[in-house]
């Protein structure tokens, strides 16, 4: 993601001779009534918040705040065009005339940022109002000077001025970190909205997600239904036949395999045209069994639909704003980003099996997988010292004997920047399982891999496990040692592993070689 490199505000614009702003007190004249907003002779403070040029005249669109802190909007007309963000002191003369004059310093852009109201790394939102082309220097570079309306933190209504060498254009929403008192570092528009919208889809997602294990029981219990089409027990048949089980997993091609059919890499493969060779993909035979599953349902059946879309688009601008300005808060951190993802059942099959809740169970799982897949993409960043961490997340439902376990896995990659370090480029390697399987219970296991020196740490919630694998470390350090791999610490805990208010790309695993 490109920035705009430590843009500078510009020192005070010297006064223009262009109308692009109110010289002196003038009158306008309103285009509805005030109908008891003001009295004759009352005063109130109001700033321009549109501006539109209609025949000779100007029509402005004012924000009215009166004693008693309530805001209205009312509409204006203007012999002469006043700028977009002035701040006026308006008195009523009349029901339908008001006089404007500019409030001192109403109209004039901060040049420089208060560290202390708005400390480095405070997250700035705001709207370009203006924008003048600039030549600067002997060799005559063009720049911009932009006038940003501040859209929150206690400065929100203000006006920063900026140069840039990148023609923003008016009206633009934009967001940018403070770097200094006269430095900021801004995101373009393109990579905020895509975070957005990465956002909204994980919230989405993980809310209609629900767990693996509680759709694979929904399908054991139909395989032998008489009222189940061919067609139907075909796909599930086949759904479960490309499941993995621990033999396969264990061997590095089969290892491999699975993470390729995990579902993970569908888009891609439909995007690289193999739409007609999946047929062994979680999440292409996961849609291909709903395929199966809509035909036997009846027509009047009630199946739940995403029907908001249209009320969402209506609801867009404001939502906008308002998701724009959660995304630089740690509160809004998504659950969707937590590892492992919990264990969530939508619905219990009591009795006979049930389509129309098999197909729920069905889209709950895709849900869950895309889930995994959105997280990967959300924790794929770009660090601040230039580090490129990627991740991926999936989930493998491993046959074990008569059952099927989850496996979630992270498998995370920290390459160093190699502006940073040009001679040696570092690679850092990071592996997270969960899993929970009888006897031992819910497991959890992180792995790292630096310089070749591989480090683990086991979480295990039942202490008779605890003593199991620690019984079993040295065996496993021995065996380590004779594949060729240098052995760290490996140790195990009975519990979970902690869980801080943290994001992956603040903290930067430990160099044991160091």
């Amino acid at each position: 993601m490109s920035e705009i490199s430590s843009p500078r505000p510009l020192p005070p614009t010297p006064p223009s001779s262009r109308p692009n702003a109110v010289a002196a007190d003038q009158a306008v004249k309103l285009l509805q009534p005030l109908q008891g907003l003001l009295l004759s002779g009352e005063t109130a403070k109001a700033e321009v918040i549109a501006l539109k040029e209609v025949a000779q005249s100007f029509q402005l669109l004012l924000k009215l705040t009166l004693e008693n802190g309530r805001q209205t909007t009312l509409e204006a007309s203007s012999s002469r065009p006043i700028a977009q963000g002035t701040s006026l002191a308006v008195t009523a003369l009349s029901e339908t005339r008001l006089a404007l004059a500019v409030l001192a310093g109403g109209n004039k852009p901060l040049t420089s940022l208060d560290l202390e109201q708005l400390p480095v790394g405070t997250l700035l939102q705001g709207k370009v109002v203006a924008r003048e082309q600039l030549l600067q220097g002997r060799a005559q570079e063009v720049v911009y000077k932009v006038v940003v309306n501040l859209l929150n933190t206690q400065l929100a209504g203000s006006k920063l001025s900026l140069e840039t060498p990148l023609a923003l254009p008016v009206g633009s929403l934009l967001s940018a970190q403070v770097q200094g008192n006269q430095s900021l570092s801004f995101l373009p528009l393109s990579g905020r909205l895509d975070q957005l919208a990465l956002s909204q889809q994980l919230a989405s997602q993980s809310n209609r997600q629900g767990s693996l294990e509680g759709f694979f029981s929904a399908l054991q219990g139909l395989r032998g239904s008489a009222e189940m089409s061919e067609g139907l027990r075909t796909s599930i048949d086949k759904l479960f036949g490309t499941l993995p089980d621990a033999a396969q997993l264990s061997t590095p091609k089969g290892l491999a395999a699975a993470l390729e059919n995990s579902g993970i890499l569908l888009e891609s493969k439909l995007l690289g045209g193999q739409g007609q060779a999946l047929p062994n993909d979680l999440k292409a035979n996961l849609l291909r069994l709903i395929t199966q599953l809509l035909p036997s349902l009846s027509a009047g059946t009630p199946l739940a639909a995403a029907t908001a879309s249209s009320a969402m688009a209506q609801a867009m601008p404001a939502l906008a704003r308002d998701l724009l300005g959660s995304l630089g808060k740690a509160s809004t951190r998504q659950q969707g980003l937590n590892f492992p993802l919990p264990s969530r059942l939508l619905q219990s099959m009591e009795g006979e099996a049930d389509l129309e809740a098999l197909l729920k169970l069905a889209a709950a799982a895709i849900s869950r997988l895309q889930t995994h897949q959105l997280s990967s993409l959300a924790q794929s960043q770009v660090g601040s010292d230039g580090n490129l961490l990627t991740t991926w997340q999936l989930e493998l439902p491993m046959r074990n004997h008569q059952e099927l376990v989850p496996l979630q896995v992270k498998i995370q990659r920290d390459e160093s920047n190699p502006q940073e370090k040009p001679e040696k480029k570092e690679t850092l390697w990071k592996v997270e399982l969960a899993f929970d399987i009888d006897p031992l219970g819910p497991l959890q296991i992180q792995a790292q891999l630096a310089h070749g020196r591989l480090s683990s740490q086991l979480w295990a919630e039942r202490s008779s496990t605890v003593s199991l694998i620690d019984a079993e470390l040295d065996n496993l350090r021995q065996r380590l040692n004779a594949a060729g791999v240098q052995v760290g610490e490996l140790a195990c805990s009975q519990g979970i592993p902690p869980r801080g208010p943290r994001t992956t790309l603040e903290q930067r695993w430990v160099d044991e070689t160091a």
